[in-house]
């Protein structure tokens, strides 16, 4: 995080985000191979290229929604050297080319499944590739704004927030088990009422630790 040469306006987030607990949470280790699906302008996509390591790989992937949005600026930004280990694989989620080995040790997907179920993505097709991405005991994150309970997908296009159980039940189908809930970016005073932008850093996010399951021994 203390890298110089990220941009000031990433670092500026870094409060509100608290990307060094979050992936402490999630287990993300040096040497792992990763997945930011939705990397946007490459936030967490850097961040991951650090920890990971030389030893480790990043595939970056954004979709052409996302792209609508940040056009070349992940394109541009990777062509730094300091990036070597990252893979971008630009593409509509359901068709990324994620590894099919069951190699990945951590698949992240930050502030943007509400994005997925309200462009009505091929969810389930995804959920699927990245179960048969990720290695028996890995790990699926994903972080987003907390809605209403029990509002399901209504406020995904006017307040950009989503209801918990919709992701909970979508990658649970898929066959991971939710195992862990982290509550470093929960904002109880949140009233899960008004737009996200309103309170940029402030809202309250469900932070969720999925994992596919460990075969037998």
């Amino acid at each position: 995080l203390a890298n110089p040469e990220r941009p000031a306006d990433e670092r500026a987030l870094d409060a509100g985000r608290k990307p060094e607990e979050v992936l402490k949470f999630f287990g993300v280790q040096s040497g792992d191979k990763v997945a930011d699906i939705l990397a946007g302008g490459g936030y967490y996509t850097a961040i991951l290229s650090q920890v990971v390591g030389v030893n480790g790989v990043v595939y970056a992937a954004n979709n052409a929604f996302m792209k609508r949005f940040i056009k070349d600026a992940l394109d541009v930004r990777l062509k730094n050297p300091m990036f070597i280990n990252v893979k971008h694989i630009d593409g509509e989620v359901d068709k990324l080319a994620l590894p099919t080995d069951g190699s990945l040790d951590f698949v992240l997907i930050h502030l943007n499944y509400h994005d997925l179920v309200l462009t009505n993505d091929n969810r389930a097709a995804m959920n699927t590739a990245i179960f048969n991405a990720l290695k028996p005991g890995g790990v699926y994150g994903i972080v987003d704004h907390y809605a209403k309970e029990g509002s399901g997908s209504e406020f995904t296009a006017s307040l950009h927030r989503i209801d918990k159980a919709v992701a909970v039940k979508e990658v649970t189908a898929a066959g991971f088990v939710l195992a862990k809930e982290g509550d470093v970016l929960r904002h109880p005073e949140d009233p899960r009422t008004e737009g996200v932008f309103k309170h940029r850093g402030k809202t309250d996010r469900f932070v969720l630790r999925f994992e596919k399951p460990k075969e037998p021994e």
